[in-house]
């Protein structure tokens, strides 16, 4: 909605348009005013009737067709018309020439009737025709409202420039269809998603205290003690069981609504729909779903303990039956005021990327790592779900308060300085030879039975999960399998600077798997600006010499890391240790990444040269201090 409402006043000669705006903006009658008055911008802190931030711009028009490019110009920018008519002919005229005229222009805006010259003194000019106006509404939709007013006698003025205001801030078009008399289907949809969010404890019906949180949020005012009682029993008489002693269904809250809107109260309708951040098209705003949330260079995004929490509080809120899953109804009815599964989801064949109870459906531990998945690899994904379902922040943070940006991490060409990364997710590629088992290791993260069937990986493939640390503070990794994308990935600068450690898989099994990963380092010299870790998986067959020039434990030794960790699915101490050791990786790049080459060390001549410089220069000017001082005394 525009801040700046441009009214254009349109009509037939002498019907008193320029007589309407001097009433209006001197706030009396002025004789003898000129043809068309110029425009006039009445401020915003003068239009508080409707409580719209807008200031309102008047455009006068006149009907000569030698100006008539001049008038048409003038409508299409306009964003509300005023259509003043003054007796019949000037009435018949309003839907013989000027409204089809309007649609022949394309306008699509509202238009307000204004009976003028309704001075009560002429008996011409006092006809209402009130019968006469309904067949020109019921034809005419794009009419908002009609009104008699008297610029002369300064009756129903200033309501008839609020009319004009208030169809403008509170449109009656996107909520109701006058010819089906009922709310339209993207006004029942936004009714029913905000009905959900208020509906706190998902048992279909807003009770007392959920009524009143509702009617606090949008209008700052809580209901008496009988008027909700009362409104209750009104609903519930139009429509039985829609207001009981449970509270109002949602069922009531639209048909509720729709009185609103039927019996002219819209704005009330509007003043709810506002509050949740809806548009005029009855689209959640741009600003609401995709807030500014800047993001340094080399810093990720992880959820906040407020995000934290709200997730939590909504998988316990949707797991009805207690099982500690989500089955695919519950997951329906939680995403119910969304689009659906976020995209990404969908993609990646949720929910097989995180943990899973025995029925398949998604515990809270891979819940929790899910979104955290989601935010550090796009939290514009997560700062609109968390719009969609209801996520309540500062008034200054909003869906930004769930989020909070790391410390900026850099990529060295030599091994980092000592220190630990503050942060809780990171991200983990595993590259390793065909058939070495990595699709087996990302199963076994997300404890899932190992499958002897090999199924080589095409599209790429993630699994998150938590990890935990020593000391008990918990983490969570994400582990990808980049199947096909491999060498697009690897070959891609800024796909590597979202990856924290390297997992170098080989079947200690197969004497040929080493040498994949000794070629993969020689073709990507840029993987060795990263933190690494060596394993040697299906350690529990027998274990095979490589045929490699240098075996792994001392390939490992000359780039000053940990020997390969011998790994089985079969053993679940040696995974867990894996995993461990991965996020250890991540979090203390200093331990983990190659050295790429000697630190220069300093001679010890250079020490020595430096010393007997600086000797001599101070033998030097103590020498001929002596002399100017000799020289001086003689």
């Amino acid at each position: 909605m525009s801040s700046d409402v441009r009214l254009v006043i349109c009509g037939d000669e002498g019907v008193g348009k320029s007589s309407l705006i001097t009433s209006f903006v001197k706030e009396t009658f002025v004789p003898n005013i000129q043809h068309v008055v110029p425009p006039v911008t009445i401020p915003q802190e003068l239009l508080t009737a409707t409580g719209q931030n807008m200031s309102m711009t008047l455009v006068d028009s006149s009907p000569n067709i030698l100006e008539r490019q001049t008038l048409n110009d003038e409508i299409r920018r306009a964003n509300v018309i005023l259509l003043v008519y003054s007796d019949h002919y000037t009435f018949e005229r309003i839907s013989l020439f000027w409204l089809p005229h309007f649609r022949t222009l394309g306008v699509n805006v509202p238009i307000v009737l204004c009976a003028n010259k309704c001075d009560f003194d002429d008996a011409d000019s006092s006809e209402l025709l009130g019968d006469e106006i309904i067949p020109v509404m019921e034809e005419f939709k794009e009419i908002e409202a009609c009104i008699r007013a008297s610029a002369k006698n300064h009756y129903n003025v200033n309501q008839v420039f609020y009319l004009c205001q208030r169809a403008v801030g509170y449109p009656i078009a996107p909520l109701f269809d006058s010819k089906e008399l009922n709310l339209k289907p993207p006004a029942v949809a936004a009714l029913q998603r905000i009905f959900f969010l208020c509906d706190r404890d998902q048992d279909g019906f807003l009770n007392d205290k959920e009524m009143n949180d509702l009617q606090m949020k949008c209008f700052n005012r809580k209901f008496d003690a009988d008027e909700l009682g009362e409104l209750k029993s009104f609903i519930d008489k139009i429509d039985p069981g829609s207001g009981t002693s449970q509270g109002v269904s949602q069922q009531g809250f639209i048909l509720l609504n729709k009185l609103f809107t039927e019996n002219g109260r819209h704005e009330t309708t509007w003043g709810i729909l506002r509050t949740f951040h809806y548009t005029d098209s009855l689209s959640l705003s741009d600003k609401f779903l995709c807030p500014r949330f800047d993001v340094p260079q080399y810093s990720s995004v992880e959820l906040s303990p407020a995000g934290y929490r709200f997730f939590v509080d909504l998988f316990v809120l949707f797991d009805k039956d207690n099982d500690g899953g989500l089955s695919d109804q519950e997951l329906e009815a939680l995403f119910a005021p969304t689009p659906g599964l976020p995209e990404p989801w969908a993609k990646s064949l949720f929910p097989r990327t995180t943990i899973c109870n025995e029925a398949g459906y998604i515990t809270l531990q891979g819940w929790l790592a899910q979104w955290s998945m989601t935010t550090f690899q796009d939290h514009k994904t997560t700062l609109a779900y968390l719009a969609w379902l209801g996520f309540e922040g500062s008034e200054r943070g909003g869906t930004t308060d769930a989020l909070k940006v790391t410390k900026p991490r850099r990529r060295r060409n030599t091994r980092p300085k000592v220190g630990k990364v503050d942060r809780n997710v990171f991200s983990c590629y595993v590259l390793g030879a065909p058939v070495a088992g990595k699709s087996a290791l990302l199963d076994r993260f997300l404890s899932r039975q190992f499958y002897p069937l090999y199924m080589p990986t095409i599209k790429p493939r993630i699994a998150v999960n938590s990890v935990e640390m020593q000391g008990g503070k918990q983490c969570y990794l994400i582990l990808e399998e980049l199947g096909e994308l491999e060498p697009a990935v690897l070959e891609n600068t800024s796909k590597l600077d979202e990856c924290d450690v390297i997992c170098y898989a080989y079947d200690s099994s197969n004497p040929d798997s080493f040498q994949y990963i000794v070629d993969l380092r020689t073709k990507y010299p840029q993987l060795d600006r990263l933190p690494v870790v060596f394993t040697a998986l299906k350690a529990d067959l027998d274990k095979q010499q490589q045929r490699c020039d240098v075996q792994p434990d001392l390939y490992t030794r000359e780039l000053g890391l940990s020997a390969p960790l011998h790994v089985s699915s079969a053993w679940t101490s040696s995974l867990s240790e894996l995993f461990v050791q991965l996020a250890e990786a991540a979090q203390s790049p200093s331990t983990a990444t190659p050295i790429l080459e000697p630190e220069e060390k300093e001679s010890p001549l250079v020490p020595m040269v430096l010393a007997s410089s600086a000797l001599a220069v101070m033998v030097a000017a103590v020498a001929w201090m002596f002399r100017t001082s000799n020289r001086d005394s003689v």
